[in-house]
């Protein structure tokens, strides 16, 4: 597995696991087998209600704490200062945890950014009480990066954003580089693309694309494994979610071969310009909002 070094000094796996939307009832066994195929980060969320299904398999796995890199996110219900501080307490309980490796943001709240500077700033001390070992965020566009570090006293380590070859998203990707922010890819490798469409009118999915399918071709590879190498070779971290144990752990044999930069250049084409999550400006306590239990 190779390493990424956040902007604190922090190291992480550069591939990880994700557990997004993976019922709870499935997730501990879904998590026992990726950390059985070798992966060593997992990323919840408390949104996700599946913390304390990922900290069961973490605990039963056997592996020593220091070893698995744990990352969850706060959702908007629960931002503001103190809110955002007894997120921590939830988020950790149900982990069965008392230290989160990564503890970022899960989304703006443009309408509300007095929310979300106060829930960053509760981050900022959770980091210093040695609660959490980095901070970060979450879908934040570039002008909301610029509006959290005018108030923000810590540049957030991660900014955890969807990046697959058909919404790359190179203005985030630019802004978070300058600031030295690591772009972290959820749907990596376009899964939502296969349910959402892409507007392509040739392809509805990243896993039948014919230049992905060529390139994978090419090396004996998958195309889901030849979208992970791309993220790995750009620098960016990713973590692709499955249940299912094969997938898992075909996701994570990508470290035997290189893609050529012509073949980076022809997926880095791909892009559409067509988001498949939420728009980030229309994220608001009213369409969103959703309580968060207690541990």
């Amino acid at each position: 597995m190779q390493h990424l070094t956040l902007n604190n000094g922090v190291t992480m796996p550069a591939l990880g696991f994700g557990v997004f939307q993976t019922p709870p009832d499935v997730t501990e066994q879904a998590v026992t087998s990726a950390l059985e195929s070798g992966y060593r980060l997992i990323d919840t969320a408390a949104a996700y209600a599946n913390e304390r299904e990922v900290g069961n398999a973490i605990r039963n796995s056997g592996l020593p704490r220091e070893d698995v890199f744990i990352g969850t996110k706060v959702w908007i219900s629960d931002y503001g200062y103190d809110q955002t501080l007894h997120a921590f307490d939830k988020s950790a309980g149900k982990l069965g945890v008392e230290t989160i490796d990564l503890f970022i943001l899960h989304q703006a709240l443009p309408g509300r950014f007095d929310l979300s500077t106060e829930a960053y700033r509760a981050l900022e001390q959770l980091l210093a009480d040695g609660k959490v070992r980095a901070i970060g965020v979450s879908n934040f566009m570039p002008d909301h990066l610029d509006a959290l570090l005018k108030t923000a006293s810590v540049v957030p380590a991660v900014n955890q954003v969807e990046v697959h070859p058909y919404f790359t998203q190179p203005a985030v990707q630019a802004a978070d580089a300058a600031h030295g922010i690591l772009t972290q890819a959820w749907s990596p490798i376009g899964g939502i693309t296969s349910y959402r469409g892409t507007g392509t009118g040739t392809s509805t999915s990243t896993f039948d694309d014919p230049t992905i399918t060529a390139i994978a071709a090419a090396h004996g590879k998958t195309p889901a494994q030849v979208m992970l190498r791309w993220h790995l070779q750009q620098g960016r971290n990713a973590i692709p979610k499955s249940v299912r144990p094969q997938r898992i752990a075909e996701n994570i044999d990508i470290f035997d071969f290189q893609l050529t930069p012509a073949e980076l250049d022809a997926i880095d084409a791909l892009n559409t310009g067509t988001r498949g999550g939420p728009e980030p400006e229309a994220i608001t306590l009213e369409a969103f909002g959703r309580d968060i239990p207690e541990a």
